[in-house]
C-alpha cells in the first residue's frame, strides 16, 4: 500500500512538472501499462485464476470445495510450465522429484560378496525412466534381510553407504528408495531419510512389507541410491537387486553389495512375466466305474499366479484363457474369474474339457494364456502350453506344438499316470509361437 500510494504520488508531480507528453508518458511508466495491455490482454491475474478455479469447483462438487482441491488445480497448471518431470508423491524429509520410471533397462547387480543372491539384469529397468548415467555409479551399500514368521513381515535394515558419486560439487544429498517388484506402485515404495552433503550416508532404518513367506520366492528386491535435488529431477546413484527366490533365509548378518548401473533394455528380451501354479489330470472314460465317465475328461486346475509382470509394473488386473489346441473355437475357450490389483492372484479355478481319448493327447496342446486387463482393453503377458512338443498334430506341422521340455514333461506325465493329479509350477512365458486364430 505504501508503495502505490508513494508511486501515485509521484505521478502527481510529474504531471505538474513535465510538460513534454512523450516525456511524461516515459517517465510515469505509462508507456509499460499500455504495452503490457495489449501483449496480454487475453489472461487473466493471478487472483483472477485462483478465484475461477474456486468457482468451478464449488459448481461440480455441490458446495464440497476444499482447499486441497484448489491446490490440486494449480498444481495442475504449474505442471504444464515445467519440462516434463514428474515428482515423487512419498513424504521425505525434504521436498524431492525424481524420474517416474516406466521404460526398459536392465543392469548386472552381482555382489562382490553374495553374487549367488542378486539377478543378472535389472527388473526395475523395465520400468524405469530418466536420466541415468548423468553420475558415473560407484561406492556400495550396507543391509540385511530378515522375515518375522510371526508377523509375517520381511524387515530390509538399511545400514549405510560408502563413497558413493558426487552429484553436486564433491557432495551429495543422498537417501535409499526401495521397491519389493515387480510391485511398481507407491505401496511398494519406501524410503530411508535424507542425509545431507556426504559420501557416506549412515541410515540405520528398517523398512517393513507384510508378505506371505510363500510370495517371496517370486519376488525381487530392488534397492537404490538417489541424490535429493529439491527443485529438479533426483539423481541416480546406484542401485542393487536381490531375487528372494535365491535367497539364503538363515542369512542375517549385514551384507554389502557393489551399486550397479542401469542401462537401457529392448522390451523383446523379457523371458518370463511370472510363474503360474496348476495342476492337471486326465480320467480315461469308465476310469469311475459303472460307465463313467462317458468319455475320457480332461481337468486343469488353475491354483494361482505369482510376481505378475506388466510393462508399467504394479498391481494387475488379470484372468487366465484356456484352450485345447487344435480346437481353438469359442466352445473351446474358458477363462478364470478377472482377479483385480494383484500380482500373485488365486484363481482356484477347474477347467474340464471331455470327449477324449488317450491317443488323443499326444496330438492335443493346452494353451494358457495369462491376460492383463486395462478398462476395457486387455493384453496378454505371456502363457504356457502343454503338449508333446513334436511339432505336428494328426500328421500336419503346427506352430503351436513348441512346449519347452519343462511343459513337455508335465503333459507326459499327465498321460503316463491317468486319474492323477500332476501338480507343477510353470514359467509364464513371452515367447509363444504365433498361431492363427
Amino acid at each position: 500500500c505504501f508503495l502505490n500510494l508513494a508511486s501515485c504520488q509521484r505521478c502527481r508531480i510529474l504531471e505538474q512538472t513535465e510538460t513534454d507528453p512523450a516525456r511524461l508518458r516515459f517517465l510515469s511508466g505509462a508507456w509499460f501499462s499500455e504495452e503490457r495491455s495489449k501483449r496480454h490482454r487475453s489472461q487473466s491475474s493471478g487472483c483472477d485464476l485462483v478465484c475461477a478455479t474456486i468457482r468451478h469447483r464449488k459448481t461440480k462438487s455441490r458446495g464440497q470445495f476444499s482447499v486441497n482441491a484448489a491446490l490440486s488445480s494449480l498444481a495442475s497448471v504449474a505442471d504444464d510450465l515445467t519440462d516434463g518431470h514428474s515428482g515423487d508423491s512419498d513424504s521425505l524429509s525434504s521436498s524431492l522429484t525424481e524420474p517416474d520410471p516406466a521404460s526398459l533397462k536392465t543392469s548386472s547387480s552381482t555382489s562382490s560378496l553374495h553374487s549367488a543372491y542378486t539377478l543378472s539384469g535389472s527388473m526395475m529397468s523395465l520400468f524405469s525412466s530418466g536420466d541415468f548415467g548423468v553420475v558415473e555409479v560407484r561406492g556400495r551399500i550396507q543391509y540385511s534381510l530378515v522375515y518375522d514368521t510371526q508377523k509375517e513381515e520381511l524387515q530390509v535394515r538399511v545400514y549405510r553407504c560408502e563413497d558413493i558419486a558426487s552429484a553436486r560439487k564433491n557432495r551429495s544429498d543422498p537417501y535409499v528408495k526401495i521397491y519389493l517388484l515387480p510391485d511398481k506402485s507407491n505401496h511398494s515404495k519406501k524410503k530411508t531419510a535424507v542425509k545431507k552433503k556426504t559420501l557416506n550416508p549412515v541410515y540405520d532404518q528398517t523398512l517393513r512389507y507384510k508378505v506371505r513367506i510363500g510370495e517371496l520366492r517370486s519376488r525381487t528386491l530392488n534397492l537404490s541410491v538417489w541424490h535429493a535435488e529439491p527443485l529438479g529431477r533426483n539423481v541416480f546413484l546406484g542401485e542393487v537387486e536381490v531375487s528372494l527366490g535365491l535367497w539364503d533365509w538363515t542369512c542375517m548378518q549385514p551384507l554389502w553389495q557393489d551399486l550397479q548401473p542401469r542401462v537401457y533394455l529392448s522390451p523383446d528380451s523379457i523371458n518370463s512375466r511370472g510363474n503360474i501354479m496348476l495342476s492337471i489330470k486326465f480320467i480315461p472314460d469308465g476310469f469311475e466305474g459303472g460307465g463313467l465317465p462317458l468319455t475320457g475328461e480332461l481337468h486343469i486346475w488353475l491354483r494361482e499366479a505369482q510376481g505378475l509382470l506388466s510393462n508399467k509394473g504394479g498391481a494387475v488386473d488379470s484372468f487366465v484363457r484356456s484352450y485345447i489346441l487344435p480346437d481353438a473355437s469359442r466352445q473351446s475357450g474358458q477363462k478364470t474369474r478377472v482377479v483385480k490389483r494383484s500380482i500373485s492372484p488365486t484363481y482356484n479355478h477347474t477347467m474340464v474339457y471331455d470327449g477324449f481319448q488317450t491317443s488323443d493327447l499326444r496330438e492335443a496342446c493346452a494353451e494358457l494364456t495369462v491376460w492383463h486387463r486395462e478398462g476395457l482393453k486387455t493384453h496378454i503377458l505371456g502363457g504356457i502350453r502343454l503338449s508333446c512338443g513334436s511339432g505336428q498334430s494328426y500328421g500336419e506341422a503346427v506352430s503351436w506344438m513348441d512346449s519347452t521340455e519343462e511343459e513337455v514333461t508335465v503333459w507326459t506325465s499327465m498321460i503316463e499316470n491317468p486319474n492323477h493329479w500332476i501338480d507343477t509350477t510353470l514359467p509364464i512365458r513371452t515367447n509363444l509361437t504365433h498361431r492363427s486364430e
